[in-house]
């Protein structure tokens, strides 16, 4: 059963490739969504898979590419009411 999160990534999070990045993760394991940088200097998405799945990518959100420093995560599950068919980085 699909399920899906949104989350809001905190810490050195832009200008380190966190963006493609998290695209490329969530390919690998299969999810699709967006992840967009914030006007805050944060990073947040929405990401629609298999509950398995999203559980591994939360945890490879709290770590998060080479350069990047994560201090915190937000993460929430929500209803998975829309459809996408790839994960995309929103400008």
């Amino acid at each position: 059963m699909v399920k899906a999160i949104t989350a809001i990534i905190h810490g050195r999070v832009q200008g380190v490739w966190f963006r493609g990045s998290t695209q490329q993760k969530a390919n690998e394991l299969g999810i699709t969504g967006w992840v967009k940088n914030t006007l805050e200097g944060n990073v947040e998405l929405e990401a629609h898979g298999e509950k398995v799945q999203l559980e591994v990518f939360i945890a490879w959100l709290f770590k998060g590419p080479k350069y990047s420093q994560v201090e915190h995560v937000d993460v929430e599950w929500i209803g998975s009411n829309t459809q996408f068919y790839s994960f995309n980085i929103k400008h």
